[in-house]
């Protein structure tokens, strides 16, 4: 059952111009239980005293045997949206509602596949972050492969992007492809496609055999990704989905 508890912003920093990173730390002094892929619901009121809350993925990296103190989420800014106004605006020290975890949008123990296929856009790659310890354990038991392909315009919205490639480098059964829609890098790196994610899944040669596919971030993305992966034969039950929607 999902417990409800407050939130008080330890650290933050902007992962890029309309991204802003925030650490947070229970008020309680508790840490927080998750399995990685789980969000977080922030509570909180409109100006006329509505009530009303917003979805976070946590992206907290822990060592992957239990709780966290450190629960870290990414937040975009939404042109005159309240929860902009609320995390945007929240400085060192102050608090917020929250409750949680909940979803589903997690790496499953019963699962036999040989590789698993993570796409995600914008702030849908936070999951994929937390989820880096069980991947490691992963790839060293089952001798699984993963492959992340991340979308966004450019460089500078590649949120997390360096952290993935270092892991990328120290763990051959993983692989990072920045998928970039506006154009390559100034320097581009060997892994860089250009494009959307979804054209890169031919590359892939997804197999129903071998996959499972999760995908994160933008609707549109999601449908398109998922269609893509239904043509290439991956049965509905190997392909998880969670949305971002951008609320005001």
């Amino acid at each position: 059952m999902a417990e409800q508890f407050e939130l008080r912003l330890t650290d933050s920093f902007m992962l890029a111009p309309s991204v802003r990173h925030l650490s947070f730390e229970r008020v309680d002094g508790q840490p927080l239980a998750f399995v990685p892929g789980q969000f977080l619901q922030v509570h909180f009121h409109y100006d006329d005293g509505k009530a009303t809350k917003r979805s976070y993925s946590v992206g907290s990296v822990g060592d992957g045997s239990g709780p966290v103190q450190r629960i870290e989420i990414a937040v975009s800014y939404v042109e005159g949206g309240a929860a902009t106004k609320l995390l945007g605006d929240l400085e060192h020290g102050q608090t917020v509602d929250a409750s949680g975890p909940y979803g589903r949008f997690c790496l499953m123990d019963g699962d036999r596949n040989a590789r698993y296929i993570l796409i995600a856009t914008g702030t849908g790659v936070t999951p994929y972050r937390a989820m880096l310890p069980q991947i490691e354990a992963l790839i060293a038991s089952r001798g699984c492969r993963f492959v992340l392909l991340y979308g966004a315009r450019n460089e500078g919205e590649l949120l997390y992007g360096e952290e993935f490639e270092a892991f990328a480098r120290k763990h051959e059964g993983f692989t990072f492809h920045a998928c970039l829609s506006r154009g390559a890098r100034p320097s581009p790196r060997p892994h860089d496609r250009l494009g959307y994610v979804q054209d890169m899944l031919a590359e892939l040669e997804p197999s129903a055999e071998g996959d499972i596919a999760y995908l994160c971030g933008n609707p549109n993305m999601v449908d398109a990704a998922f269609s893509a992966l239904k043509d290439h034969g991956l049965p509905v039950q190997h392909i998880r989905r969670e949305k971002y929607i951008s609320s005001r």
